[in-house]
């Protein structure tokens, strides 16, 4: 399983110009895929990294300045998360991606469910894209902040 993490200001996402999942506070943009023989084990480590990793700046000792990272769980702020095959996507070979790694939309969809419910489990609010349609992303990228994680 794959995710690719950028923290951001605000993200929404579109499905034929309507949004059917926003964060409008900062938080994480989530691209998450899954390869074949992904299950339980790597759903559970990816929505740790996701809720736990400290990718933000935290108040410091007096409470006014920054003083240390901290992560989407200590802050409460949002995940969207958002559905993504092409993360495997092999491009060793020509010009043309194959897509033989990603897992086929059945095997897929559940997984990226089960991240999205280990999430909610653990308090964070999350909101999401629509699995399989043809999604637009609106963001704003806070820092050059992206983060790929990989179980």
């Amino acid at each position: 399983m794959r995710a690719v993490l950028q923290r951001v200001n605000r993200a929404a996402v579109l499905v034929d110009g309507e949004v059917v999942g926003q964060i409008t506070r900062p938080g994480l943009l989530a691209l998450v895929g899954a390869t074949h023989d992904d299950g339980p084990a790597q759903v559970e480590t990816v929505a740790r990294k996701i809720a736990e990793l400290r990718l933000f700046d935290g108040p410091g000792p007096d409470g006014d300045q920054p003083g240390h990272e901290v992560s989407v769980s200590d802050l409460g702020a949002p995940v969207l998360v958002v559905s993504q095959f092409t993360l495997y996507a092999d491009v060793r070979k020509g010009r043309r991606p194959s897509w033989n790694q990603a897992a086929p939309g059945p095997v897929a969809e559940p997984l990226v469910e089960a991240v999205v419910a280990a999430l909610r489990q653990r308090g964070v609010e999350v909101a999401t894209g629509r699995f399989g349609a043809d999604m637009r992303i609106d963001m704003e990228a806070d820092g050059p902040v992206t983060i790929l994680v990989e179980v």
